[in-house]
């Protein structure tokens, strides 16, 4: 009798395993169960850090705000407060964009919403 090793079909199998893991370092990129488990973690930390990223760009927005505000002799706190309390909607990503990029119409909108 003939003994069957599937070397094809296995090598098939593996190869997309091993494309994926293709910079990987050590044994993780040539061992086919230490790239299983790699792929493994780097879907895991992918997830993760998807959302740790919004939380990082919401804080970094916080911040840029904050520095443009206190320029102004004023808090960030009380500042967004009386943005709400006027009703302009705009959002910390615009709000901080504009700070940085156009100072001027950032002013116009400091004293609007301070007045």
């Amino acid at each position: 009798m003939v003994r069957v090793t599937n070397g094809y079909t296995r090598h098939r199998r593996h190869k997309k395993f091993r494309k994926l893991a293709k910079w990987f370092r050590l044994g993780r990129k040539n061992v086919y169960k230490q790239i299983r488990l790699a792929l493994i973690k780097q879907g895991i930390n992918a997830y993760e850090w998807r959302k740790l990223k919004k939380r990082d760009f919401r804080k970094l927005w916080i911040e840029r705000l904050n520095a443009a505000v206190r320029e102004r002799w004023s808090k960030y706190s009380v500042f967004m407060g009386k943005m709400n309390e006027k009703d302009i909607r705009l959002n910390r990503k615009v709000l901080s964009n504009i700070a940085l990029a156009f100072p001027k119409v950032f002013d116009k909108i400091y004293e609007e919403v301070m007045s």
